[in-house]
């Protein structure tokens, strides 16, 4: 059958249904030509093949009337095969277009998917002329048409925040109260019973890995592994399907419908994104979409000798965000998820990657600018990991003023403090309240800060307590991969122990992280299951590990179900206390001076006061003593630099808060007042009091080994 292709239009680029037929766009600067492939299944290698003759400003784009809704498409693109120069045109190659909505099927690595011949040293500089369409997934047309039911953004402001981390599959892969049938799918965290643990630990927002369509590497695939965390995508768009209960376009109303549940319940949704590198890998990786569509123009080349390719990312390969249709690719595709699919903000993988303009990382790049004016990108929340693996790719602290980061230096701090290490002290303090060495300069707020103990890559918190080394084996790489540099600690045995003493220091040291955690000023992060002590078996690189290893398992036993109380409690605590998350930095003096202060030993009350266990001011001494591990900070709830809805001023309890990274005890006497006492609100020695405590001020309050207590002020009784 001989098809009519009427010119159609250039925009927009991808498959665009209109009820009637389908506008086909697809960007190639340097092709020769362009052909369309209509596929009836996914594992079909006959398609329907029609050339694309119309091109506009480097737009290669046609109109068919008569093509359906889940209509399976692909791309051929014609051109020279010339590496050197680098051209890898090879239209023996069926290739995924970079704004298909949906995609169909896993790639098969039994096919020739590799768009060189697959021998020799030099091999990728000869053409491999074998058709692999029947091995290659395939795009889908779909439509956007989605009952939102009046759907509304939760827009929790960033000081208000807290963040949970977690893996679609991973968190529901072993839930035996959510259906077989969506466990490990979008429907099965839409679920009501995922939900509800979600809104009852308290977290305001789930930040979601990878979930852009992305690859299982051959090599893994050879290992029989998986990629789990999903780093490694095809497609900007598409939600990856191996989360739905079915292909052919469904995968899309499962994601929406998920955000709905999810912002039903008051929760927002942060996709962590990957802009920075695709699957194709490098000069020897496969051609799978846009290395055959267009190469030189979507990856950052070697000058002078275009075959090989610039790698800040550890993966191979750099998207050239320089070029301006990488740049509109990924506008287009952040506008998208947040216009179509509805979610609240991105984290950026190796965001310091999309920075760089020639080698060094600008912080007044284009990818920043053009962010910085678009109207709807511009109002999410927006979080870069601000580091990649080129040279002086460590940018914590250095990105523009509506960003946040992950902010890896507090990570370090704490982890080293709670170890023991000398020499911590001085930086603690900037970590607590908010890191203003890294971002007051530049006129932003302590929720540029987004604090974290672990995260996905690294151990989990159970493991950070219980392992001096990881443990990779399983990977396949011979324990080469993963950080060698964890600031962990197993308390005397590696792994396991039924060592009462060990249990114990261990999980007292996990309530210290996340109490550190959730009474540090910034924006706290959570990794998925440390608050039920998730244990990946001392794995800090799990990325390959879709499996037990990775998943969270929900048979939780007194001591896990303990850990979760306690993590609920101090998410509801720093929820309820404006204190506690303020949206501006400490000033160490009264923020008011017209609001009225008490004077206590002669001095006006401050934002914050630092003590040491003598309980007078720390001295600088103090701060540089290598030896010194213990110390408390209080904040004066009276002096909150906020208004309420009427205009009013906040007002909130004043907190002390004590940390003692010690092996032994300390005796911490609080400060002399005597119209107050103080409240102990929680302490991570006795993690279930019995009672109420109250201690009078000036008097000894006895911090054990490795603990945390928070105390709160409470006016003295007659």
């Amino acid at each position: 059958m001989s098809r009519t292709i009427l010119p159609g239009k250039p925009y927009p680029q991808g498959a665009t249904w209109d009820g009637t037929g389908v506008n086909f766009s697809l960007y190639s600067e340097h092709a020769a030509g362009v052909d369309l492939c209509l596929f009836d299944d996914v594992g079909s290698a006959a398609a329907e093949t029609v050339s694309i003759r119309e091109c506009t400003g480097y737009v290669w784009h046609g109109y068919l009337p008569g093509i359906k809704l889940g209509q399976l498409y692909g791309y051929r693109v014609f051109g020279s095969y010339d590496p050197a120069r680098g051209n890898r045109f090879n239209p023996a190659k069926l290739l995924l277009d970079p704004y298909a909505k949906a995609i169909a099927g896993p790639i098969n690595w039994d096919a020739p998917v590799f768009g060189y011949t697959p021998d020799g040293a030099e091999a990728d500089l000869a053409a491999d002329h074998n058709d692999d369409a029947w091995g290659m997934p395939k795009c889908v047309v779909t439509t956007s048409h989605f009952d939102w039911e009046n759907d509304r953004p939760p827009l929790t402001p960033f000081h208000d925040s807290v963040i949970y981390e977690l893996h679609v599959k991973g968190f529901t892969a072993l839930h035996r109260d959510i259906p077989a049938e969506l466990r490990g799918t979008y429907a099965g965290l839409a679920h009501p019973v995922a939900i509800e643990y979600l809104k009852k630990l308290g977290i305001t927002a789930v930040e979601l890995m990878p979930v852009h369509e992305f690859v299982d590497d051959k090599h893994l695939v050879d290992l029989g592994l998986r990629n789990y965390w999903g780093y490694n995508s095809i497609n900007f768009f598409a939600p990856d399907a191996r989360y739905a209960s079915g292909y052919h376009g469904e995968q899309i109303g499962e994601f929406k419908a998920m955000v709905k549940a999810l912002h039903r319940a008051g929760i927002e949704v942060i996709l962590d994104v990957v802009y920075n590198h695709t699957a194709e890998g490098n000069n020897l990786g496969p051609t799978l979409s846009f290395k055959g569509i267009d190469n030189a123009t979507y990856y950052r080349l070697i000058p002078g000798n275009q075959r090989f390719y610039m790698d800040f990312t550890g993966t191979g390969n750099t998207l050239n965000v320089r070029h301006p249709q990488v740049l509109k690719l990924i506008m287009d595709s952040l506008r998208y998820w947040v216009q179509e699919m509805h979610v609240d903000g991105f984290r950026f993988d190796l965001a310091a990657s999309l920075a760089r303009e020639l080698h060094a990382v600008d912080r007044l790049s284009a990818f920043f600018d053009i962010i910085n004016q678009d109207p709807v990108i511009s109002q999410v929340k927006l979080i870069a990991e601000p580091w990649d693996v080129g040279e002086g790719g460590y940018q914590v602290g250095k990105f523009p003023s509506l960003w946040a980061e992950w902010n890896g230096k507090y990570r370090d701090s704490m982890r080293r403090f709670w170890k023991g290490d000398h020499g911590i002290l001085a930086e603690l303090g900037y970590r607590l309240t908010g890191s203003s060495d890294l971002y007051q300069h530049d006129g932003r707020h302590p929720t540029a800060s987004v604090n974290f103990i672990v995260a996905h890559d690294g151990f989990t918190l159970n493991d950070l307590v219980s392992y001096d080394h990881k443990h990779n084996e399983a990977n396949g790489e011979d324990g080469r991969d993963g950080s060698n540099e964890n600031y962990s600690y197993n308390y005397g045995v590696e792994g396991p122990s039924d060592d009462p003493a060990i249990v114990a220091v261990r999980e007292r040291q996990k309530r210290n992280f996340l109490a550190t955690l959730l009474l540090s000023q910034g924006v706290p992060m959570i990794s998925g299951g440390d608050e039920i002590g998730r244990t990946q078996n001392g794995n800090n690189n799990a990325y390959a590990q879709d499996n037990a290893t990775s998943w969270y398992s929900w048979d939780l036993d007194q001591r896990q179900k303990s850990l979760l109380e306690f993590t609920r409690k101090l998410v509801n605590i720093r929820r309820s206390h404006p204190n506690l998350h303020r949206r501006k930095f400490f000033q160490d003096r009264p923020i008011d001076p017209g609001t009225p202060l008490r004077q206590v030993d002669g001095h006006t009350e401050k934002d914050i006061t630092w003590l040491g266990s003598d309980g007078g001011e720390m001295s600088a001494d103090q701060w540089n003593a290598g030896w010194m591990r213990c110390i408390g900070l209080m904040l004066n709830g009276r002096t909150l630099e906020d208004v309420n809805a009427f205009g009013g001023a906040i007002r909130d309890d004043t907190f002390l808060i004590l940390l003692n990274a010690h092996v032994e005890a300390v005796e911490f006497r609080l400060p002399p007042d005597a119209s107050v006492s103080w409240e102990v609100v929680f302490d991570t020695a006795a993690p279930e009091p019995d009672g109420k405590r109250i201690v009078p001020a000036g008097e000894l309050y006895e911090l054990q080994p490795r603990s945390t207590a928070l105390l709160c002020e409470r006016p003295r009784q007659a």
